[in-house]
C-alpha cells in the first residue's frame, strides 16, 4: 500500500472524528456571553442627550452621536425607546474631552494632527436597582494641511459610528 494511501486512510477518520467533536461539543473552546444579557423584564430604554462639556464644543456632536446611539439600540436590541420618566433602563451621559493634537511631524513641519473624543457614560438600570459607569475614547487622524472645520466635516460620520460602536459595545457586550 503507497504511503499517501495509508496517510489518507488515517487522516479521513481523524476527521470526521473532529468534525463530530466539534458540532456535539458546540465548540466550548470560546464562548460568547453577554456581559449584560436583556431580562425579558426590561422592555424600555431612555436615551438622554449627551452633552458636550469639553473645552471645545462641536454644537452638532452631542446631537448626532445621541441619534445614532438610540437607533443602534433600537435597531439592535429588543428594547423600544421611550420618553417617560421611568424606563426601565436609562443612559445618558457627555461628551468629556474633544481635543485637538499634533501626531506626526516631519523636517520641523506637522503632517497629523489628532482628534481625540472621550465619553462619559452613566447606565442605570432601575429594575435592577444598579447604575453603571463607563469611559470611553477615541482618536481620528487628519493631515496638518486642513482645518479644525475641514477634519470635523470630513471625519464626522467616522466619529459618530466609533464612539457609538465603542460605547454600544460596554453597555451590552464583553468587547
Amino acid at each position: 500500500m503507497k504511503v499517501s494511501k495509508k496517510i489518507y486512510l488515517l487522516l479521513v477518520p481523524c476527521a470526521i472524528c473532529l468534525v463530530i467533536f466539534f458540532s456535539n461539543s458546540s465548540c466550548n473552546i470560546y464562548k460568547f456571553h453577554d456581559r449584560n444579557p436583556i431580562p425579558d423584564t426590561i422592555k424600555t430604554v431612555k436615551v438622554n442627550f449627551i452633552e458636550n462639556r469639553a473645552q471645545y464644543v462641536n454644537q452638532q456632536f452631542g446631537h448626532r452621536l445621541t441619534d445614532k446611539l438610540r437607533q443602534k439600540i433600537i435597531g439592535q436590541t429588543k428594547l423600544s425607546q421611550t420618553n417617560s420618566d421611568n424606563p426601565d433602563w436609562e443612559i445618558s451621559g457627555f461628551v468629556t474631552d474633544y481635543s485637538f493634537s499634533t501626531s506626526a511631524i516631519s523636517g520641523q513641519q506637522v503632517t497629523n494632527n489628532r482628534l481625540t473624543i472621550a465619553v462619559h457614560i452613566t447606565f442605570n438600570k432601575r429594575k435592577q436597582d444598579k447604575v453603571e459607569e463607563y469611559d470611553v475614547s477615541h482618536s481620528f487622524e487628519f493631515s496638518a494641511t486642513k482645518s479644525i472645520q475641514q477634519a470635523e466635516l470630513e471625519l464626522n460620520d467616522e466619529m459618530v459610528r466609533s464612539l457609538t460602536d465603542e460605547i454600544f459595545n460596554k453597555l451590552f457586550s464583553q468587547w
